[in-house]
């Protein structure tokens, strides 16, 4: 009796069509995850939201995914045992739900949903994960001290920090949401999904009645159906491509460096102090 599935066997032209990227959990098959221990995890962490009228509701998750597969392969292909796993496309969006169709993740949803995954990654004993946050309403600190003895190795990093010091020298115009920034990080990693940024609001905000929340020194959530238009927060119209690809190239250098290093990195008993 024939197996219940047998896999059709590939033709050398199909062969050659394959393109293997075995760093990427979602593209891998079982024998290339069994073929060596794995390291570092990488899981990208986005949003579903609305980016002023240019930019596509995923943007975040689109963005932090395109880029953790771009630090996996540099990081694989010097030597450092990473896996990039599927993105999670829904964050903490409670102050945008008055614009449509976004998306919200409670803070507590999230914490039991990294559980999970730390808890399936310390099963098949990989001892390092990197949460690499694509959206500014993600706060995982707190999680991280929950987690702090989970037996599993967590650090974040909030990519879009990486190279702040490069964009802080590129960009004229500043900005939180759908601004010049971010729009030349679509424009380089997916222009195909993005309208004409001249479509867009200016991304100016509306002030707040109490001074002790214009100076910052009083927080809170803020309603983002009230302090924007178009859920737009900076002008974007002057973004390019070329902006975003030098902000985006430091990003994944500078990363990819630390993916190396962290997988080399023996847990002795002073790890991660020097």
């Amino acid at each position: 009796m024939p197996p219940f599935y047998q896999a059709p066997r590939l033709s050398e032209f199909q062969e050659e069509l394959r393109v293997t990227r075995p760093y990427v959990l979602l593209e891998a098959n079982l024998s290339e995850i069994r073929r060596g221990k794995i390291e570092v995890a990488v899981l990208p962490w986005g949003a579903c939201e609305p980016h002023n009228l240019h930019l596509p509701y995923g943007n975040d998750t689109l963005t932090v995914g395109k880029i953790g597969e771009m630090i996996c392969r540099r990081a694989a292909e010097a030597g450092a045992r990473v896996c990039l796993l599927p993105a999670v496309p829904y964050g903490v969006n409670t102050n945008l739900m008055g614009f449509p169709m976004t998306i919200s993740m409670n803070p507590t949803t999230q914490l039991a949903l990294l559980r999970d995954v730390v808890e399936s990654l310390k099963k098949h004993g990989v001892p390092k994960l990197v949460i690499l946050n694509g959206h500014g309403g993600n706060e995982f600190g707190f999680m991280l001290r929950e987690l702090f003895d989970c037996g599993v190795f967590l650090t974040l990093v909030n990519w879009w920090t990486v190279a702040s010091d490069v964009a802080e020298n590129v960009m004229e115009r500043g900005g939180e949401h759908a601004d010049e920034a971010e729009t030349s990080w679509a424009l380089y990693l997916h222009p195909h999904l993005v309208a004409p940024p001249e479509t867009a609001d200016d991304g100016a905000v509306r002030p707040y009645r109490f001074e002790a929340l214009n100076r910052g020194w009083a927080k809170i959530a803020r309603p983002w159906d009230r302090l924007t238009t178009q859920s737009g927060y900076g002008d974007p119209r002057r973004a390019t491509a070329e902006k975003g690809r030098q902000c985006i190239e430091v990003a994944v250098a500078r990363l990819a460096d630390f993916l190396v290093e962290l997988s080399a990195a023996e847990i002795d008993e002073t790890f991660p102090m020097a």
